[in-house]
């Protein structure tokens, strides 16, 4: 049966609705960023580009890279632009355009986020490469969806204990990243850890200018946590809800981290665009190899 056209929407192109892309603009391994302006500090390095679109803060380019064929685009930041990135990106795959009916087999993408963050652990210091091997969302977000299976809830169940969780906020959950893409991505000097994806960029990371917080050892808490040995290291804001998302569709998911503050030293890079264009080049070889 066709999905309703208030719900899978489409450009009068044909295109899904905020990507602005067809089907057959997309990559099978996909290239994430939050701010648009990196799009172009990733496909500099391609040896082609055969496809750009721009829609909002959705900006998309295909092309190659040492003959691998990558889709990078902005999402623009939090993870409720998240939701509508990697619901129209299955969309893209696994939904026919015409008929507007799901597709009999499945297609799984490669998902790659590339995106500062800031450590919570002294020893991850400024500049330096983490790859998420779990993530930790405190946004809500996959509780709208039929998730509880995919979820560490030992993990988050622990987690909410140790902070002694505020019950109004959203209930913390736990994905875990592609296990494959781990395996591509990992290499010397490169740090792994669990990822805080938080739903602002202030208050729920700890930050005071003018407003008091409900709980202002939030962060002093987060950091002494540990489950099974592993720490939470880093905070962002979209890792959970890529994961939650990719893993719910099946798709692989990753992210890399460019450390570019330390919260528990109050440090900040010196130079962060040259830490993230580093890490761009760091993920494009590990792509090829």
């Amino acid at each position: 049966m066709p999905i309703k056209a208030s719900e899978f929407i489409q450009n009068p192109n044909g295109s899904v609705y905020h990507l602005n892309l067809l089907p057959e603009h997309l990559a099978s391994t996909v290239i994430t960023v939050g701010d648009p302006d990196r799009v172009e500090r990733i496909t500099r390095h391609f040896d082609k580009v055969e496809l750009k679109v721009r829609k909002r803060e959705f900006h998309t380019q295909t092309g190659y890279y040492k003959g691998k064929r990558i889709s990078v685009i902005s999402s623009g930041i939090g993870p409720d632009n998240i939701d509508i990135v990697i619901n129209e990106l299955d969309a893209l795959v696994n939904i026919d355009f015409k008929t507007r009916e799901l597709k009999k087999e499945t297609t799984s993408l490669d998902i790659i986020r590339i995106g500062t963050s800031g450590s919570i652990q002294e020893e991850i210091p400024v500049d330096s490469f983490l790859i998420s091997e779990s993530a930790i969302g405190f946004d809500g977000l996959l509780h709208f969806y039929d998730s509880e299976h995919i979820q560490n809830k030992e993990f988050a169940e622990e987690f909410i204990k140790h902070l002694d969780w505020f019950k109004q906020k959203a209930a913390p959950y736990v994905v875990d990243a592609s296990e494959n893409l781990i395996n591509v991505m990992e290499g010397s000097g490169v740090y792994k850890g669990v990822t805080g994806t938080n739903i602002g960029f202030y208050g729920p990371q700890g930050r005071i200018l003018r407003l008091a917080l409900q709980d202002d050892k939030m962060n002093d808490k987060m950091a002494s946590f540990s489950f099974n040995n592993k720490k939470l290291t880093n905070l962002e804001m979209e890792t959970s809800a890529i994961y939650g998302l990719s893993k719910l569709l099946g798709h692989n998911a990753l992210s890399m981290n460019a450390i570019i503050a330390n919260r528990a030293a109050g440090t900040f890079s010196k130079d962060p665009k040259k830490v993230v264009d580093e890490l761009i080049k760091y993920t494009l070889e590990q792509l090829v190899k």
